[in-house]
């Protein structure tokens, strides 16, 4: 990896936050990010800066940047937040999509419905996130699609842990079912209301799982 500017190992970073590889609490350093990606300490400490500025890491004297975790007051804010912006991109979607992207919605909603019979946590975040791209992607909104992704990705270990959950897995999956038929019938009310739904449903278990590991903390 010599040579890698700090956006490259940005996005390595991300990577690791998406896949689970990095969690609340964890450390990175300038140093050990020079030392695995093979780089000078700059782009390592741009790196750092640039994800504490995003929110998703706090930088800690002496032990240099954290991932950042969320209390639950925060927690309740960004579940709000994110209720707002996936209502917005869905009504958008539903009246933007064009034919060919509600059909490719469809197909990724019924191949969605194996990994949610298997109860398979992981496939089913990843066919979720499939999905959920698709509408943002329909919104056609760049600046809503780039907040959508962040705020995910600060909830993201808590929303895993929600999908860790076998009823969160299969009432999501229905729920995608009356956002899709929304989305479909060009129905934008429809679609805001679907998607508010959903996004409160697993709103509901992401704010107990987060009261819960304060509780474990405390």
């Amino acid at each position: 990896m010599t040579g890698r500017t700090s956006s490259a190992l940005l996005q390595a970073i991300e990577e690791d936050l998406d896949a689970g590889r990095l969690l609340p609490g964890d450390t990175l350093d300038e140093r050990g990010l020079a030392i695995r990606f093979d780089v000078s300490r700059t782009p390592a400490r741009e790196a750092l800066l640039h994800l504490a500025a995003m929110g998703l890491v706090r930088m800690v004297p002496r032990r240099g940047a954290v991932v950042q975790g969320l209390p639950p007051g925060i927690a309740l804010g960004m579940v709000e937040l994110l209720t707002a912006l996936e209502a917005e991109a869905a009504g958008l979607a539903a009246r933007r999509m064009s034919g060919e992207e509600r059909q490719g919605l469809r197909a990724l909603h019924a191949a969605a419905q194996p990994a949610m019979l298997r109860l398979d946590s992981a496939a089913y975040m990843a066919a979720n996130a499939a999905f959920h791209g698709a509408v943002y992607a329909g919104a056609r909104n760049a600046v809503l699609s780039e907040q959508l992704r962040l705020t995910r990705r600060r909830m993201l270990s808590y929303h895993r842990g929600s999908l860790s959950q076998p009823a969160r897995v299969k009432a999501s999956w229905q729920e995608h079912g009356a956002l899709l038929e929304a989305i479909l019938s060009g129905d934008e009310a429809g679609a805001r209301d679907a998607m508010r739904d959903h996004i409160g449903s697993g709103g509901r278990v992401f704010a107990d799982l987060v009261a819960e590991q304060e509780r474990e903390r405390s």
